[in-house]
């Protein structure tokens, strides 16, 4: 049996597209799920003719895997991560690599590393950003930890990362828990940006009067110039969107309310830790629980 570049734990849509996205760029991949419906229904719909394994348990998963085996953990944050670190440990061996691509905290990030390290194990913490669609056609990837584990897997990485003109969109953050807690901050100023722009829309909507359809060539404009972002770009996609069955602007008929990850809400209490004022980030997370 030929044994596969890496491998991948957690079928959700998160990783089996990066499953797919890495298969695309030469790397051969094994892949597992927690419930083997989930892995059988990927690898027949989504994988005919790739170089993807599909795997049925902790020991087939590692065994299929080179060494140092290198492990991508797409699965929830929190214990979810613990549970399967503590199922795959008794079958790793020396400096195989552990990769947690989820949104931990980045002081669990902190102490895995450290608890890992004590069996010889390496560790990174690593932050995507791009969502579902990134992560098959290239996220934004922020790794931390031991850098002789980076160096195993940084072409990996930075194959499947999304390419600009100065090069791919990963690098090395730092050691420890560095990746994940540049990911926070990150998500910390998404949540900044969007209470902004929907502040913007709501001076719209409410001092000025402005329908949807009205709003919606605004923000196509700013998109072309000093405020052009994703997020201004969606924004101005969003509000041209009409319901079918009612005719009526998206936005007018949706649910106003947002939900959270937590991560903004980590940005927050470690800026209170820190004595660093984020008023804009704090605002936006109120306005969230507000919500």
């Amino acid at each position: 049996m030929s044994q596969q570049h890496i491998g991948v734990v957690g079928m959700d849509v998160m990783g089996s597209n990066l499953a797919l996205n890495i298969e695309s760029k030469g790397f051969p991949v094994a892949v597992y799920n927690r419930t083997a419906e989930k892995t059988k229904k990927f690898v027949e719909q989504e994988c005919v003719g790739k170089k993807v394994m599909a795997t049925y348990s902790i020991p087939e998963f590692v065994g299929a895997l080179e060494r140092p085996r290198r492990i991508l953990l797409m699965v929830k944050a929190g214990p979810p991560v613990d549970e399967v670190i503590q199922q795959t440990k008794p079958h790793l061996g020396k400096d195989d690599i552990l990769i947690d691509g989820g949104n931990s905290y980045y002081k669990d990030t902190a102490r895995r590393n450290a608890e890992l390290a004590k069996d010889g194990l390496m560790y990174i913490g690593t932050g995507v950003s791009g969502g579902e669609e990134g992560a098959l056609k290239g996220p934004c990837i922020m790794p931390g930890g031991q850098r002789e584990a980076y160096n195993h897997v940084e072409s990996v990485l930075c194959k499947i990362a999304a390419q600009v003109d100065d090069g791919p969109c990963c690098a090395y953050i730092g050691p420890g828990a560095a990746g994940h807690y540049v990911k926070m901050v990150h998500n910390g100023i998404e949540y900044g940006d969007m209470q902004l722009i929907a502040e913007a829309y709501n001076i719209l909507r409410m001092a000025l009067g402005m329908s949807a359809t009205e709003m919606q060539p605004i923000f196509a404009e700013w998109n072309r110039g000093l405020l052009s972002s994703y997020l201004i770009e969606i924004t101005a996609n969003i509000l041209a969107k009409t319901d079918p069955d009612t005719g009526k602007p998206v936005v007018d008929i949706i649910l106003d309310k947002a939900g959270q990850k937590g991560t903004g809400k980590w940005t927050s209490q470690d800026s209170l830790d820190l004595g660093v004022a984020i008023p804009t980030i704090d605002a936006a997370l109120t306005g969230r629980n507000v919500s």
